[in-house]
């Protein structure tokens, strides 16, 4: 029998201490823990598999109709009327499994290994912060038995309980960290103590160490009590911990000690009773079984696949099996425990098309073009409709699922009128730059298909196009595609120059019409207004406005709102066919599948496990994440659950897309994705919109998104080819996921929000009225029609009249008004990042400055393309970080807190009914980023580092709320906290806020003290009045305006409230 000595392990500590740690250390600690306490003494055994615990079947219910985008509500298999209501009951692991059987005497050396480990681990995990490598552990447990431990013995106690344990080589590079905060040092050190090893020449080598570790729950943080020095429970976030490390109870490890060997015992039960029943010797079948368990290094390792890879295909297939064959096999794997909640697996049933005919005759070159680029050769129903309405002069909105065609509607009409008038002019709005350079390529694909219009110039006109090709765009393009932002500051203010394509102007497309809602969309209303505006001033009263959508609550109403218009034709069914979708709510399970106390476990493992099986089945998918970092760590799972899996040649072929990457970066992602060069991408929501990645077979969306319309968006981005599709919503462990975890049917029947815009909101207003007065001075009798009733008070006040009673633009928005009305929350300013990998100095990516000083500092680990940098240099002052390719198994999280302080009171109001008031002014938010912590995987605090970041100082407006006196006495007669009270009393009045003002989550923000400030023994060296503050996010120095208004209002919210 091998030996573990035989084994390649290293010696070597790889998490430095001051005092080096011996046996006898563990040794003494294990003793005193094992005092008075009972060897586990088990009935006697042999092998069965492990005891998975009781789950509760999921059931899958068919829909008939395309509801998974929004439509409506699904048509459902009746349940049965006599079925008794389920029972809920905990099952536990801790739960001994009884059993009759004796246990063998080889079953009992097992116990004691694994009670002697279990001892060890815990202790060398929680008191000495060492890296749990085997040789680490070896030689105190052999002390402990009394004679040599062999691997075989390991692995056989993991084929036992393999969810509970991690048993593996890793790269020792991996676990390589210098530990600067010890338990001594209470303050940690400054980031010039930082160092890293550096990474040595490649030579084609890796050292691999043998790790062990359960992963089956870790221990609640705990910090040594002030009065009496003894752990306690932590009452502060991770981030405001103090600088030192955890400390544990021995009550809190001997309970998690104890917890871990009566879940051994009961494994061993339960695999003795499954052995009885199927005639098998337990410790001949423990042996074979737990042969695949004994761990190979990389190098040795051979190319027999293991029971997890055998289901597999050696290579990604070219055509996939259908989707339910594939889920079936994913639930057939090993780690597959009931992840697909009770009522979470919906099928919804194929569509067929629904045709419809036009009331006009198309040329034959239009419908060769069409037949020729898209083999099209009949319109579906949904689409023939709104052609219909836009022939007979009407404005038009449709409103279907994603992929259904929509873009037909808007470039039909336009091909169809650039045959009969050439001098036609049309415009694209589209949000972002990528759609727009999609439509760009389908329309001159048409294009050069139709005969004598082969040369017809559409192209683009955004930020990206030089200087020295938008004039010729604008004098000869017919068709142009552009974003909201450059009709805001090139072509309005420039009317005189792009008079003639206003003239000629018939259609004004704006697709994704849903993204314009609240702040942005108050911008998008003015914006349009203005157009129409300038359109009427040149003669120009014939546009006809074309908008396309998600599926939303009120889309004929929120198109009326932002273009101004009364009359609109609302298309909202869909006669596109659709391939069989499946809806799978997958929840995350406990660490310890049987034990809700256990915790939740790694979502991002979890999420990369099953998207790895998808694409190495052929499924073609996307994974949506909620922010850039969940994109990046996902990715980096992914990568490793691959190497994992032993299918490195795959890496390359999963690649993130999100914003911060260069503009190349990103075109080549969707290029290689669109050609099939990919089979994963990782995203955040900047591919909801319909950007052409070509078709997809599986989305996976990591934690609940903000609203069902993000999930119900994000969902339809699968299927659009016709063929049978999967969306897997993989539910995270906050409060949010878990709801829609326990009630997956809210999912399929909520109804989507319906979108707001608020065209009261004075300072947008003002912003667009002294824009427009700018392009063309302002008339009261003819322009209160486009801005609304508040025009005239306005002008009144705040623009300059002259002589013809025309109103004039004020003269601190000159001279280019457009350029201080910002219409979405964009910053200029970026730093670069540059990989100084072996010399290399290529920019990585840019990073906007209010996400640099909260991401880079020196020291910390910066994620891209699911790789590990270190940053090693940081320059705030030239705008750019240094950083360097490192493997390593851990992450950096920044420390900081933000200090929001008001400037000067420009506005107050009396509170009726008190003698409160409310107070209005300029804001200053200071942002200081003064540490970060290195957590690993598990997030668990490795390290506590302080860095000399300056601090970020911005400006906005707000109001704030002084509190009464007599409600300070109330909370301290009733000992409360004050400042707990008066930040809970924030996060009250900003949930209310949006009953009085149309505004979004985030718009507008409040004051999170820290909580060590708040609630340490000292007082603070920052002294302020006790009030409530409220402050803009968005708008710069002037807001957003949201504050103002909810400044008018504050008397009704506080009534509410």
């Amino acid at each position: 029998m091998p030996r573990l000595k035989a084994a390649t392990v290293s010696g070597q500590t790889v998490r430095k201490r001051k005092r080096k740690v011996r046996d006898d250390d563990v040794t003494e600690e294990a003793a005193l823990a094992t005092e008075g306490q009972n060897e586990v003494v088990g009935p006697d055994g042999s092998l069965i598999e492990p005891h998975q615990p009781e789950t509760v079947e999921s059931t899958t219910t068919t829909v008939a109709t395309k509801t998974h985008d929004g439509g409506k509500k699904p048509r459902r298999t009746p349940k049965k009327k006599n079925t008794s209501k389920p029972t809920l009951a905990r099952h536990g692991s801790s739960a001994l499994v009884e059993t009759s059987i004796p246990w063998p005497e080889h079953f009992t050396k097992l116990a004691q290994v694994h009670r002697a480990m279990n001892m060890v681990y815990t202790f060398l995990c929680t008191r000495k912060h060492l890296a749990t490598t085997l040789d680490n552990l070896k030689s105190t447990v052999e002390s402990n038995l009394q004679r040599e431990l062999v691997i075989e013995d390991v692995a056989q106690i993991t084929a036992l309980i393999p969810k509970a344990i991690n048993f593996a080589y890793v790269d020792e590079a991996m676990l390589q960290i210098n530990l600067m905060g010890s338990e001594d040092n209470l303050k940690g050190r400054r980031t010039t103590d930082f160092a890293i090893l550096e990474p040595e020449p490649d030579k084609g080598e890796h050292k691999e160490v043998l790790l062990f570790e359960f992963v089956d729950g870790d221990l609640k943080r705990q910090v040594k009590d002030k009065k009496t020095g003894e752990p306690t429970k932590a009452t502060t976030k991770l981030r405001n911990e103090d600088l030192k490390m955890p400390v544990y109870s021995q009550k809190q490890m001997m309970n998690l000690i104890e917890k871990r060997n009566v879940k051994f015992t009961s494994a061993v039960n339960a695999f003795l009773n499954q052995c009885a029943e199927e005639g098998l010797d337990a410790v001949e079948k423990i042996k074979e079984v737990s042969k695949v368990y004994i761990p190979v290094s990389s190098e040795s390792r051979e190319s027999t696949p293991g029971p997890e890879r055998s289901l597999i295909p050696a290579t990604i297939p070219a055509e996939r099996k259908p989707i339910p064959e594939i889920l079936d096999e994913i639930k057939s794997l090993e780690w597959y425990t009931g992840q697909i909640v009770p009522d979470g697996h919906r099928v919804f049933d194929p569509q067929e098309p629904v045709y419809g005919d036009l009331n006009f005759a198309m040329s034959q070159n239009l419908v060769n073009a069409l037949y020729n680029t898209r083999n099209i050769t009949q319109l579906y129903a949904h689409q023939a409709e709104a052609i219909n309405n836009l022939y007979d002069g009407h404005n038009v909105i449709v409103s279907t699922s994603t992929s259904s065609g929509k873009s037909l509607i808007y470039q039909i009409p336009v091909l169809h009128q650039l045959e009969q008038e050439p001098n036609t002019r049309a415009m694209y709005i589209f949000p972002t730059k990528a759609l727009a350079q999609d439509q760009r390529k389908s329309m001159k694909e048409l294009l050069r298909f139709m005969p004598g219009f082969e040369e017809v110039l559409v192209e683009t006109f955004d930020g990206d196009t030089p200087m020295s090709d938008r004039n010729y765009i604008r004098d000869e393009a017919r068709i142009i595609f552009t974003n909201p932002d450059m009709l805001h500051i090139t072509i309005l203010p420039q009317e005189d120059a792009w008079r003639t394509f206003l003239q000629n102007l018939r259609f004004v497309v704006v697709d994704e019409l849903h993204v314009y809602n609240g702040l942005f969309g108050a911008h998008m209303a003015f914006i349009m207004r203005r157009l129409r505006r300038i359109c009427a001033a040149v003669g120009n009263r014939h546009v006809k406005f074309i908008s396309c959508s998600a599926t939303v609550a009120n889309p004929e109403e929120h198109m009326k709102t932002i273009f101004g218009v009364d009359e609109v034709k609302l298309t909202d069914f869909d006669g596109s066919p659709s391939g069989r979708k499946e809806f799978v709510c997958w929840n995350t399970p406990f660490k310890d599948p049987g034990d809700p106390t256990s915790g939740r476990g790694d979502c991002m493992a979890e999420t990369a496990k099953l998207f790895c099986q998808l694409m190495l089945r052929g499924v073609r998918a996307i994974a949506f994440c909620r922010v850039r970092k969940q994109c990046e760590a996902l990715l980096a799972a992914v990568k490793t659950e691959l190497t994992n899996l032993e299918r490195t040649e795959v890496i390359s072929r999963v690649m993130s897309y999100r914003g911060g990457y260069t503009p190349q970066d990103r075109r080549e992602i969707e290029r290689e994705m669109f050609e099939g060069k990919l089979c994963g991408i990782v995203a955040t929501s900047a591919l909801e919109l319909g950007v052409d990645i070509g078709s997809l077979d599986a989305v996976v969306t990591v934690g609940f998104p903000y609203t069902i319309a993000n999930l119900r968006q994000q969902s339809g981005r699968a299927g659009r080819r016709n063929k049978d599709s999967l969306s897997v919503l993989v539910g995270d462990c906050f409060p949010t996921d878990q709801h829609y975890m326990s009630n997956p049917d809210e999912i399929f029947t909520k109804p989507n929000c319906a979108l707001q815009v608020d065209l009261e909101n004075m300072l947008v207003l003002e912003g667009h009225v002294q824009c427009a007065a700018h392009e063309l001075p302002i008339n009261l009798e003819t322009d209160t029609s486009y801005f609304g009733p508040l025009l005239p008070k306005l002008a009144r006040e705040r623009m300059r009249l002259d002589r013809d009673g025309f109103y004039h633009v004020n003269t601190r928005f000159l001279p280019q008004p457009s350029r201080t009305v910002a219409i979405r929350d964009t910053e200029e300013d970026h730093f670069a990042i540059i990989d100084t990998t072996n010399n290399r100095n290529v920019v990585l990516e840019e990073l906007e400055a209010s996400r640099a000083f909260f991401t880079l500092y020196d020291g910390g680990i910066f994620l891209h393309q699911g790789n590990t940098y270190l940053v090693k240099e940081f320059h705030p002052d030239r705008m750019l970080a240094k950083v360097e390719l490192v493997k390593v198994d851990w992450t950096t999280q920044q420390r900081d807190y933000t200090d929001i302080d008001p400037v000067e009171t420009q506005a107050i109001r009396r509170i009726p009914g008190s003698h409160s008031k409310a107070f209005f002014g300029p804001i200053k938010i200071t942002q200081v980023v003064y540490g970060f912590f290195k957590i690993d995987k598990r997030r668990r605090i490795l390290d506590a580092v302080q860095v000399d970041n300056p601090p970020i100082v911005l400006h906005s407006k707000g109001m704030w709320l002084d509190v009464p006196t007599s409600a300070l006495q109330i909370l301290r007669s009733r000992r409360l906290n004050i400042a707990a009270g008066i930040h809970a009393a924030e996060h009250a009045v900003l949930s209310l806020m949006p009953n009085f003002v149309i505004s979004l989550p985030g718009d507008v923000r409040t004051e999170c003290k820290v909580p060590e400030k708040e609630f340490l023994a000292k007082d603070s060296l920052r002294k302020r009045p006790a009030r409530l503050t409220f402050y803009d996010a968005k708008g710069g120095a002037n807001g957003s305006g949201i504050s103002t208004k909810a400044f008018e209002f504050v008397d009704e919210l506080l009534e509410r409230y």
